[in-house]
């Protein structure tokens, strides 16, 4: 018997994910969705959490029992079932010197509402399942086009958005991690200088599981009209999952954690935002302000948001940073 809410029982805040009475998505409280951890283990401390999450996300060891044990136990039998297919497959082929490639996990959402934090937990949850699988992070960052291109173009307030990214190396490297190929380097990013950091990589050599982190990682593209392949980023993704939050509230948590930067990372004097660091209180926010109208919000409303309804797993938060829905796409 299913615990799924019904359609008529889903609170205001589902109708977010659906635009009438019919949706591809079961829908779950965040205590129904606790339930299904069943006899999951909790392996995380209290102050490797703290390691893991952002500034100020407010997760503690309850939201990990409430949210993230289920999800890495849905995600643990995803990975499963796909192993299993994969050696299905081969003795239907009869091949037998093929190597699994990397389950890739996708994970999107707008800025400040918390990706960072989810990857990271998750990470670290699915690598310490009983078949200990080797679990490997990459966030978009460093495919971003360096600032020096961006300048150049007239682009630098249009960082995040789609055609800041370098597409073609973004995709090369996917297409690299599902062939299979070892050491495949991606590039590096560092939020203190706001760059990316031309002679530094993370090197991924043929993890089981790869999370790839980024705000626009279920964007679409435009299909050319003679029918040629035009690849996508969520091709590559065997799950993709969107971290949901109402606009207001990502609005307060990103003019909240730009403000707290203000006392902590900006005052590195090397820092790109530096800057914001020594002006009054009352100049900051309406800094912080600015960039949330002028940039954050049209990148959330024009690509962001328009790609939830492409995931397989939808996790809304209300207006205390923790999940208060989960969303499962029904199979």
């Amino acid at each position: 018997m299913t615990i799924a809410m019904r359609e008529s029982e889903t609170p205001e805040v589902l109708d977010h994910f659906q635009a009438d009475g019919y949706s591809p998505y079961h829908f779950f409280t965040s205590q129904q969705w606790a339930q299904f951890r069943a006899d999951t283990p909790l392996t995380l401390t209290a102050d490797e959490l703290r390691r893991l999450r952002s500034l100020n996300d407010p997760i503690d060891l309850d939201e990990v029992r409430r949210i993230y044990l289920s999800l890495s136990r849905l995600l643990s039998a995803h990975v499963e079932s796909s192993q299993l297919l994969f050696e299905q497959r081969n003795r239907f082929l009869s091949m037998s010197d093929v190597l699994k490639t990397p389950f890739v996990i996708g994970i999107a959402g707008s800025v400040a509402v918390g990706k960072s934090t989810t990857a990271r937990i998750l990470k670290e949850l699915l690598a310490r399942w009983p078949s200990s699988p080797k679990v490997d992070l990459v966030t978009t960052d460093g495919f971003l086009y360096p600032n020096a291109h961006l300048i150049k173009n007239g682009i630098l307030n249009r960082k995040g958005f789609p055609e800041s990214y370098d597409i073609g190396a973004l995709l090369r490297f996917l297409s690299a991690i599902k062939a299979g190929l070892p050491n495949v380097k991606a590039p590096s990013y560092s939020h203190l200088t706001y760059d990316v950091l031309p002679d530094r990589h993370q090197v991924i050599d043929r993890p089981d599981i790869l999370i790839f982190e980024g705000i626009n990682v279920l964007q679409s593209r435009d299909l050319p009209a003679d029918g040629k392949i035009v690849p996508m980023v969520s091709d590559f993704f065997d799950f993709s999952i969107y971290i949901d939050a109402d606009e207001a509230e990502i609005h307060r948590w990103y003019v909240k954690r730009f403000m707290n930067l203000r006392q902590t990372a900006f005052r590195d004097p090397s820092s790109y935002f530096n800057r914001y660091a020594t002006i009054s209180e009352e100049e900051a926010l309406a800094t912080a302000e600015g960039l949330w109208e002028n940039i954050n919000l049209k990148n959330l409303r024009e690509n962001i948001l328009p790609t939830r309804p492409r995931a397989d797993l939808i996790l809304r938060k209300g207006d205390n940073h923790l999940v208060e829905t989960v969303a499962l796409r029904k199979l």
